[in-house]
């Protein structure tokens, strides 16, 4: 199950917008609009509108949510008419503080459980280092830094959304597993065998390795790297951890993972190439305009109706979805029933949170080193759109 719990939690929804990587622009707050904002609110009365055992969700983590979601369902409908994203966006807002309960008891949960998501950090963070050719973490903490973001704040997002992520594959995901049986996704395949009726096409990984603004000899270094590394693959290392790795491309943190071709949609040379191979093939190292590409076919389905063995990972991730929603909401269902979760009124929590007068608005405290920050949703940088 391993590929259906990755697509699960690689379009994970209704648990707050994951945030993983800066952008080079760092289209973000000045440093002085930083320290404005940092002395208003020490001075502006806080207004909590959630409590979730010892932590808060307050106004402005509300409204920063709410504006990171207008921007995404914007994105997301591009060329839409306006009264199409208004729609959007106010049928998902009505989730949207659910969300952030959520988010709080995955993250809570998880230190329960112990789970430590340090080493993964680091990668993660390594990845957005090379996503933003950047020669050093101290060199990623200055660009953090510079677009007006705290470094640990920054960091704490981060962990945050990879904390949820293993509670999610541990607690909910792992036991999926049992519940799709070889019947049931026979039973799936004979039920809908128009919709494996596909034209030629091919799912590709790559490996890329960039020669912008590299001199002839360094552009043949870099040849030379790539064909080392399709020798490593020959050899039988791991395609995916090389990639995940080397490649200096955006999909480098999904292992490399390009998505779904049919002929015509790339260049004639890699159509001809990529075409003419089985699934699990590696093409030789390939030269394309602005470095070199190494391709790694995950699959290959001819035109026709696909027989099982072709779709079968297709359909059991089509299953584990059906099956993730609702085993999710009832695993969240439970958290909540373990913990104390009370919502401001006015404030409506769609996961069934209670409505009470009890809850206060207060001064935020100044932050200090040695206390424990809260945990906060930011508002960080992005980078080939999130």
């Amino acid at each position: 199950m391993k590929i259906a719990k990755e697509c699960f939690i690689g379009g994970l929804v209704a648990l707050g917008a994951a945030v993983l990587a800066m952008g080079p622009g760092l289209a973000a707050q000045s440093a002085a609009q930083s320290a404005t904002q940092t002395a208003a609110k020490s001075v502006v009365v806080e207004e909590i509108i959630a409590r979730v055992n010892n932590e808060v969700i307050t106004l402005s983590d509300f409204e920063k949510a709410d504006q990171e979601l207008r921007q995404e369902v914007t994105q997301d409908c591009q060329g839409c008419a306006a009264d199409k994203i208004e729609a959007n966006y106010q049928d998902q807002k009505k989730d949207l503080l659910r969300g952030l309960i959520d988010n709080a008891l995955l993250i809570e949960h998880a230190k329960d459980l112990g789970i430590s998501v340090e080493t993964d950090l680091i990668k993660q963070l390594d990845q957005v280092r090379k996503d933003n050719n950047l020669a050093s973490m101290e060199d990623l903490q200055k660009a953090v830094e510079a677009s007006g973001l705290a470094w640990e704040d920054y960091k704490t997002q981060m962990r945050n959304k990879l904390l949820q992520h293993a509670v999610i594959s541990q607690e909910v995901g792992s036991r999926m597993s049992d519940q799709i049986g070889e019947e049931e996704i026979k039973k799936y395949y004979d039920e809908h065998t128009a919709e494996f009726d596909m034209p030629e096409q091919v799912v590709l990984a790559d490996i890329f390795l960039s020669t912008e603004g590299k001199d002839p000899q360094e552009a043949f270094a870099v040849r030379q790297k790539a064909i080392d590394l399709r020798n490593r693959i020959v050899k039988g290392e791991d395609f995916d951890q090389l990639a995940a790795r080397y490649s200096q491309d955006s999909v480098a943190s999904q292992n490399g993972y390009l998505g779904t071709f049919k002929r015509g949609m790339m260049a004639k040379e890699i159509d001809d190439v990529v075409f003419a191979l089985n699934k699990n093939d590696v093409t030789d190292v390939i030269q394309v305009k602005t470095g070199f590409e190494i391709f790694k076919v995950l699959n290959h389905f001819d035109a026709g109706v696909q027989p099982l063995a072709k779709v079968h990972d297709i359909i059991q991730n089509k299953l584990f979805d059906q099956k993730m929603e609702p085993a999710m909401r009832n695993y969240l269902a439970e958290l909540r029933e373990e913990s104390y979760v009370m919502t401001k009124p006015g404030y409506v929590d769609s996961g069934g949170g209670n409505a009470t007068s009890a809850i206060q608005e207060v001064a935020p405290t100044p932050d200090a080193p040695e206390k424990k920050k809260s945990k906060k949703k930011m508002n960080l940088p992005k980078v080939n759109g999130g």
